[in-house]
């Protein structure tokens, strides 16, 4: 069994059509990018906010910023790239790697949970769903 079959089982395709894959792929792959560019735009040229949220609030170092903005943009360029190619797992990988990251730095900082972390969700599910789908297409 492959990696992404423990994650993703199989589901029959009888009902589902090529292009209501790709219709899904293409939505959530959107969204899912357009959320990674919105929370990597402020850390280009970290401006103050990004430093007070990033460094002051989570610890990390202020070159890291600039640093996991311009990785998040590279993620998305590449996810966006018909292909099947290996660098889309690791492009989705480091994505996820990203968001979880957020979620666990956000609870360490902090030193409890809050349930506004579980807004994060609404950032990872689309990343999914691309992931899921896009597995579907190469599958085809």
């Amino acid at each position: 069994m492959k990696a992404p079959d423990l994650f993703f089982p199989k589901i029959s395709n009888s009902k589902m059509t090529t292009k209501t894959t790709n219709i899904i792929y293409w939505i959530s792959t959107v969204i899912f990018s357009a959320l990674m560019v919105f929370s990597a735009a402020g850390g280009l040229k970290p401006g103050q906010q990004a430093i007070q949220i990033i460094h002051d609030g989570l610890g990390y170092p202020v070159y890291f910023i600039q640093f996991i903005s311009i990785a998040k943009l590279l993620g998305v360029i590449i996810i966006l790239i018909p292909g099947r190619g290996r660098i889309k797992d690791w492009a989705y990988a480091g994505l996820f790697f990203d968001l979880t990251g957020a979620v666990y730095s956000g609870i360490a900082a902090s030193g409890k949970f809050d349930p506004l972390i579980l807004t994060m969700f609404f950032w990872i599910v689309p990343g999914i769903f691309s992931y899921y789908f896009w597995l579907k297409k190469i599958k085809g």
